[in-house]
């Protein structure tokens, strides 16, 4: 009897491994995606400003807003001298125009690494004033004037503040004198076809530097 009952219970061990064996292996689990750092939060009690074009070139009368993450005695606002040189804690007279915000935040960077580790630096323009984020309405317009850029502005915002077109404006030989890469260059625009017809073809985005030009009816 014993061994009929031993027979029995080797017959249920034996069973029990091979189910074991069928089991499937369970699937390995994935490793965790690696950290990454946050971004810089902006420095406390900052105000938004519009924003500027991240190709915008820096120049004289410009303000700045440099901003070192986890420094804030390092954080300033400035404004672009005339000579075009920026001052702020630890960085002495660092020129600024002619770069865009990222190349100067990165050779500010570059003056920090001497004092900090491993720098953050973010340049923000807030205040965009200097003769090359200007636009210029020239001509035959209500109000010739000069106003300073801003991100998607284009010729019908242009021509708005300027009081829209004079009474012997040849608007359909407007144009947009445009300086990219040091050389010079005209885009023709119809401007009697934007403002009596809607043609919003005519309505270009603008550049910071642009001179809109609306010359004199020919008698």
């Amino acid at each position: 009897m014993r061994s009929v009952t031993g027979c029995i219970a080797l017959l249920f061990v034996l069973a029990d491994a091979r189910a074991q064996d069928l089991v499937a292996p369970a699937p390995p689990v994935p490793a965790p995606p690696p950290a990454t750092s946050p971004a810089p939060p902006p420095p406390a009690g900052h105000v938004p400003t519009p924003a500027v074009a991240a190709a915008y070139v820096i120049g004289p009368g410009d303000s700045l807003q440099v901003f070192v993450w986890r420094n804030p005695e390092l954080t300033s606002t400035v404004p672009v001298r005339p000579d075009g040189k920026i001052s702020t804690p630890l960085v002495e007279d660092m020129v600024a125009v002619g770069k865009t915000s990222s190349e100067l935040a990165r050779d500010i960077e570059a003056v920090l690494a001497q004092y900090v580790r491993s720098p953050q630096v973010n340049v923000i323009v807030t205040q965009p004033l200097s003769a090359y984020s200007q636009i210029k309405v020239i001509g035959q317009v209500a109000k010739p004037l000069s106003l300073s850029y801003r991100e998607g502005m284009t010729v019908l915002d242009a021509l708005l503040q300027a009081g829209g077109l004079a009474p012997y404006a040849a608007g359909n030989r407007a144009k947009i004198v445009r300086t990219e890469g040091g050389k010079q260059r005209e885009i023709k625009i119809k401007l009697d076809g934007l403002v009596n017809r809607g043609d919003m073809k005519q309505n270009l985005p603008l550049k910071p530097g642009d001179v809109l030009v609306v010359p004199e009816t020919r008698f």
